[in-house]
């Protein structure tokens, strides 16, 4: 349960599409072996980036399947368990220790707003039906829901619940957390915006959405902060910060796939109900990959 570090740079890795919305195996492979040859210390896949809950149960199987083959254990594979029911997230855990995914990073059950007593069974229910270790998604303005100090408090005899995805937009959460548990939970900077400040405040690592276009200046940034150079974390912060906001958007999965397609990364396709960004929206987010582009200060 312990294996992992969970220290340094997780992207949250895309799911690529064929022209007719079904998964291209191959371009996710390819996605998943760049991010690693370029220095990742751990992927997640199956998260909001990578379109998990628009992939059906055996598609998701199969995406993890792939993403294991290619990985070949090189670094982690952390697996989002993103389910509408209990039972769904339990079942998909057990599938996914089978297949080999490395660690879980499970989520509130879809649609359904829980009672605190229901978020706790939720994450014990499938802590139970794996030895993988849990890292749990806090996220209340996508989700409606807080993963608060209490429910973490009756988790805490939960040996595989190792770790907390935070991505609360109020960085104060860190202190709060590390306050009241110490070293019981690992922190992971979850929101891009206010991963520098995470990481300041405590965060072993960061699960990030624009490292997929960007890779080897969030690598970089996470070195400089832990050899302790401000300075230079500070310069990449600020030159990445245009395209780290796009990370709190409702558009974020589209913004980050065509970022990625602009960088010769990815594909842009994703699948319905999202759409390709079009119009002005399309012309600002390319506008702002291409100065960053333009200007990057590493690689």
């Amino acid at each position: 349960m312990n294996s992992i570090s969970w220290r340094g740079v997780y992207p949250a890795a895309t799911t690529q599409f064929n022209a007719d919305s079904s998964i291209d195996f191959e371009a996710s492979q390819g996605v998943l072996d760049a991010l690693i040859k370029d220095g990742v210390h751990g992927l997640i896949v199956l998260g909001t980036c990578g379109e998990n809950n628009s992939l059906d149960a055996d598609e998701k199987r199969a995406a993890l399947k792939s993403a294991v083959e290619v990985v070949a254990g090189r670094v982690p594979v952390v697996v989002g368990v993103s389910e509408m029911t209990t039972d769904r997230a339990a079942k998909f855990a057990k599938d996914a220790e089978a297949i080999g995914a490395d660690a879980l990073m499970v989520l509130p059950a879809m649609v359904y707003v829980p009672t605190e007593l229901e978020l706790e069974n939720h994450f014990r229910t499938v802590a139970a039906a794996t030895s993988l270790p849990l890292m749990l998604y806090n996220n209340p303005p996508a989700y409606r829901v807080s993963i608060t100090t209490s429910v973490l408090q009756r988790l805490a005899d939960v040996p595989n619940i190792v770790a907390v995805k935070e991505s609360a937009p109020d960085t104060r959460r860190f202190t709060d957390l590390l306050n009241v548990f110490g070293d019981r939970y690992i922190l992971m900077a979850g929101l891009d915006d206010v991963a520098l400040e995470g990481l300041l405040l405590g965060a072993h690592g960061w699960v990030s959405g624009l490292t997929s276009a960007f890779p080897q200046e969030s690598v970089a940034l996470v070195a400089a902060i832990d050899r302790g150079d401000l300075v230079e974390a500070l310069k990449i912060y600020r030159w990445f910060m245009p395209l780290l906001h796009l990370d709190a958007e409702h558009d974020l999965v589209q913004s980050i796939k065509l970022a990625e397609q602009i960088m010769g990364r990815g594909s842009e396709r994703v699948r319905a109900p999202r759409l390709p960004l079009a119009g002005a929206r399309r012309a600002e987010v390319t506008a702002m990959v291409e100065k960053a582009a333009a200007t990057r200060p590493v690689g």
